[in-house]
């Protein structure tokens, strides 16, 4: 349930989105806040300006929680986003634990705004050398 306090970190997301636009940069802003409500860090798309695929602000801001947070704390940070984050970014989002998002656009929304913003399919094909690939795994998880 999103409440008037996450209306709020929402709508300062959006404003972060804003004003990348005027920085030349896309449109998509985020911040983290902390248990209390707190603003950690906040963060923008930059993928233009550093001619990075991966700057997406949610991403910036999961790896900022896996390496200044403790696993309590991010657990029970939230993060505020002015769009749905991509596959990319909920990846990392997943592996920083943090605890919560809350977004304004769903990515659906975001497609009807932005019409072929989608991303085409990639083949994939495996599993495939199982006996070969566990070697180093079991070797890392398994001294």
């Amino acid at each position: 349930m999103i409440t008037a306090a996450d209306e709020k970190l929402l709508r300062r997301a959006i404003d972060l989105a804003a004003h990348a636009v005027t920085l030349g940069d896309a449109p998509y802003g985020s911040l983290l806040a902390g248990p209390g409500g707190e603003i950690l860090v906040e963060a923008h798309n930059t993928v233009r300006r550093d001619n990075d695929i991966s700057a997406h602000p949610e991403l910036k801001l999961a790896r900022w929680t896996a390496r200044e947070l403790d696993a309590d704390t991010a657990a029970r940070t939230t993060m505020y986003t002015s769009c749905q984050p991509c596959g990319m970014c909920t990846g990392g989002i997943v592996r920083s634990g943090l605890g919560r998002v809350v977004y304004a656009l769903s990515t659906e929304q975001l497609a009807e705004l932005n019409p072929g913003s989608g991303w085409p399919e990639v083949q994939q094909d495996g599993p495939a050398l199982f006996e070969a690939a566990r070697v180093p795994i079991e070797s890392y998880y398994r001294p």
